[in-house]
């Protein structure tokens, strides 16, 4: 195959010095420039409902150029035959057929990778590197490319390293990486659709597996950049020595959150109060575990404040969380009366549970008058609860207007006896 470009490129060089060349120059030309017209210019259709056809519609996207051109060099290629070479237009054909390859090759690995990674944003760029070096192994050029960059070398203490050995050094380190992520991101999408394995446990495995595959792509990259494996024996001690004083608290969080992740104690959903702060759990990582309360605020709490400390999970093991609103009503009221009153609004509220049935209670004999208490029992407390309070105070005290019941303001009594008043213990002289 060599022998053969090494033919063309011999026969191409004779050709850059006579008129040919001119003609299959601009041959070329308009031929890049009509398909490159084309490809922009046709529509293809939109599929939402099935993956597979929205991958084959936008692989066939990225090679609409190269094989437009090429259908038009096979036309132009007999005509311009008949008075002229075409040295220039056959070395260009398989040129163009790698570069459709190697396009729908990274569309896949794109594809197939996570969202957001390294080489969903420079896609065309790295494609068009890769295209860039097999266009030199196919034109015949890359030992004197390589041998170019070998010449290079930059003085590293006492060693020399070559340009060459660096960008070998980055291939590998490239290639390991989108190989340890594209089965990372396999492995994670096939855990997260297991049912049988509890959320937690798809997230705390996913992460497990894709910290071990990038632990055995240093292992395999290090010996192909190089790099002695036994100096990692060294960095391992300095590591320990690291993480038993300055990553002390890095090393504890994450430790806690693979805990947490493991036993489950606290899931994506739940509610607690950690620190006195009341929220929902939105996300739970190996570092930090986001919560969010229902005013839009969030807090960052970090793993080891979750294991070291007390942490009130309203909805550990049932989603039913208890409510309760007070009120005072005076000493001249039809206490029993009340109690129905109350009860009978909470059972009008939508999101009160029936069953177990609101229950209405006296609190205590107050000073100015008697405290009463409605307790009542919701299960969506992602909705918040803040607003079925209102609505239930709202007609709580709807019902007491409509039935005179009094809500007391605070009271004091005051006795004026022979001329003098007299005023009750602890009472000021003012």
């Amino acid at each position: 195959m060599n022998d053969t470009f090494a033919t063309l490129l011999i026969a191409l060089w004779h050709d850059v010095r006579q008129p040919d060349m001119l003609w299959q120059g601009g041959t070329l030309i308009v031929c890049l420039v009509l398909a490159w017209q084309a490809s922009n210019r046709i529509r293809l259709p939109r599929v939402e409902s099935s993956d597979v056809w929205k991958f084959g519609v936008g692989g066939l996207k990225r090679i609409l150029f190269p094989p437009i051109a090429l259908l038009l060099l096979v036309v132009a290629r007999p005509i311009l035959m008949n008075w002229s070479h075409i040295t220039l237009l056959n070395l260009a054909m398989p040129l163009l057929g790698s570069m459709a390859g190697i396009r729908v090759l990274f569309y896949a690995l794109r594809r197939a990778l996570p969202a957001g990674g390294v080489l969903v944003a420079f896609e065309r760029s790295i494609a068009t590197l890769v295209w860039g070096v097999v266009a030199l192994y196919i034109a015949g050029l890359l030992p004197e490319v390589v041998d170019f960059l070998e010449g290079i070398v930059f003085p590293v203490g006492r060693q020399k390293i070559s340009l060459w050995i660096v960008l070998q050094a980055a291939f590998w380190v490239m290639l390991t990486m989108l190989l340890v992520l594209w089965a990372a991101g396999a492995i994670e999408a096939r855990l997260l659709r297991a049912e049988s394995l509890h959320s937690s446990l798809r997230v705390v495995f996913a992460r497990l597996s894709k910290a071990a595959l990038i632990f055995v792509a240093i292992l395999v990259v290090l010996p192909l950049v190089g790099i002695d494996l036994t100096v990692l024996s060294v960095f391992g001690g300095a590591l320990g020595v690291g993480l038993g004083f300055g990553l002390q608290k890095i090393a504890s969080n994450y430790v806690s959150g693979f805990i947490i992740l493991l036993d489950r104690s606290i899931r994506i959903g739940d509610f607690v109060t950690i620190d006195h702060f009341y929220g929902q759990v939105m996300n739970i990582t190996t570092r930090y575990v986001v919560l969010r309360s229902q005013d839009g605020r969030e807090a960052i709490v970090p793993n080891e404040t979750l294991i070291t400390s007390t942490v009130v999970s309203h909805t550990h093991s049932d989603r039913q969380l208890r409510m309760a609103i007070q009120v005072q009503v005076s000493y001249d009221t039809d206490v029993e009366r009340a109690l129905d009153i109350l009860c009978g609004a909470a059972r009008r509220q939508d999101r009160v549970l029936a069953d177990p049935p609101p229950i209405a209670l006296v609190l205590r004999l107050a000073d100015s008058g008697i405290d009463l208490e409605v307790g009542y029992w919701i299960d969506d407390p992602e909705l918040g609860r803040a607003n079925v309070q209102s609505a239930l105070s709202l007609e709580v005290l709807r019902q007491f207007r409509q039935n005179n019941i009094e809500i007391p303001f605070p009271q004091r009594e005051i006795r004026i006896v022979a001329g003098s008043i007299v005023k009750p213990p602890g009472a000021s002289s003012s």
